[in-house]
């Protein structure tokens, strides 16, 4: 199976139980092989979405701890990508973690992306690439 990264949106649907998508979120990562695979910017938009949800952000930092979800991608490192993808999809409201995941995705080749965002059917990978994606 593909290596999946998962983006923010299923990370708090998976926790928040009033979600439309908690459901789809539950099954989605009992099919998926462990470890899923993200980046620090989608975790920071999830802690704060659960927050102010009134959910535990921490069950999302076990996930980090437990190895069952990996952020290894450093921004630092692919500034200049980043800033070329985010300058790319300007009219979009892509967000770091966005462009992010678009830049794993580059650099992962054999990868899916799990994310409830429709515009990771409009976001390309290599200039022209599809993305391939998991969502409802």
């Amino acid at each position: 199976m593909k290596r999946v990264i998962v983006d923010t949106g299923p990370l708090v649907a998976y926790f928040d139980r009033d979600s439309e998508f908690h459901a789809w979120a539950r099954e989605r990562f009992q099919e998926l092989a462990d470890p899923l695979i993200s980046c620090q910017p989608v975790l920071t938009e999830a802690l704060f979405i659960l927050k102010r949800g009134g959910i535990d952000p921490d069950l999302i930092l076990a996930l980090v701890e437990r190895g069952d979800l990996i952020c290894d991608f450093e921004v630092r490192r692919e500034i200049v990508a980043l800033r070329r993808l985010l300058k790319k999809y300007r009219d979009l409201p892509a967000t770091l973690a966005d462009v992010c995941l678009v830049r794993m995705s580059e650099l992962r080749g054999d990868c899916t992306v799990l994310t409830l965002d429709s515009d990771f059917r409009i976001y390309r990978k290599n200039g022209r690439q599809l993305i391939p994606v998991i969502s409802p």
